[in-house]
């Protein structure tokens, strides 16, 4: 079984700075206490055991340092590779502002159908459809070349979420909806014939000591 680790990269915002919807065209880098974040997770996986066979990002410093953190972890060295379908998506007319100023402009209703079902926002540069294809086709062929390896995938809370949607799968327990956050990950297995397991979602390891 293909193991993909979905990680959600580390804080961008200082604490008790209000914080914005930042998507691809607001490229900032992690806080203090988002490369602890990252930290934590490279400590997490490292305890665990797991010894990624890939490592993928999107093109943004935030997403690329926290990759950096976690693989620094890691006992062998790996190449971060940049994939498309990690980008964080584009909020339009939202980018850049607060969540008073969004929820005035969309509503909560049209706010709790994106955390909830992935449906965006309207003004929002998604594309949905072609976030899940791709998803897909790199699952395909990550199973074929990497059965039984663990793969890392970091990228954002916009993006991220289609996988669950690309593979069928929803949270349970505790998690509400496909949002996931800051520094948390999801672990998703990959079988054969399109069979899928969703394993953890927007679980947060404790910050490093």
């Amino acid at each position: 079984m293909t193991r993909l680790y979905i990680v959600r990269h580390g804080n961008t915002f200082e604490a008790g700075e209000p914080p914005r919807r930042i998507g691809s065209r607001t490229d900032l880098p992690l806080t203090a206490a988002g490369l602890a974040q990252a930290d934590a997770l490279g400590a997490h996986f490292a305890k665990l055991g797991v010894r990624f066979a890939r490592a993928l990002s999107s093109g943004l410093q935030r997403t690329q340092a926290t990759a950096e953190a976690i693989l620094g972890r890691q006992p062998h060295p790996l190449v971060l590779e940049t994939a498309d379908f990690l980008a964080e998506i584009d909020h339009g007319p939202d980018e850049n502002q607060t969540e008073d100023v969004v929820l005035a402009r969309i509503g909560r209703a049209a706010l709790e159908l994106w955390d909830i079902e992935a449906v965006p926002p309207p003004g929002w540069d998604v594309r949905p459809d072609w976030r899940r294809s791709e998803w897909q086709k790199f699952v395909a062929y990550a199973s074929e070349l990497h059965r039984d390896d663990a793969i890392l995938l970091v990228t954002s809370n916009g993006a991220g979420r289609f996988a669950l949607s690309a593979f069928g799968l929803k949270p349970g327990g505790k998690a509400q909806g496909v949002k996931f956050r800051t520094g948390s990950y999801g672990l998703v297995q990959a079988g054969g014939g399109g069979k899928f397991r969703l394993l953890e979602w927007d679980k947060r390891p404790d910050p490093s000591p």
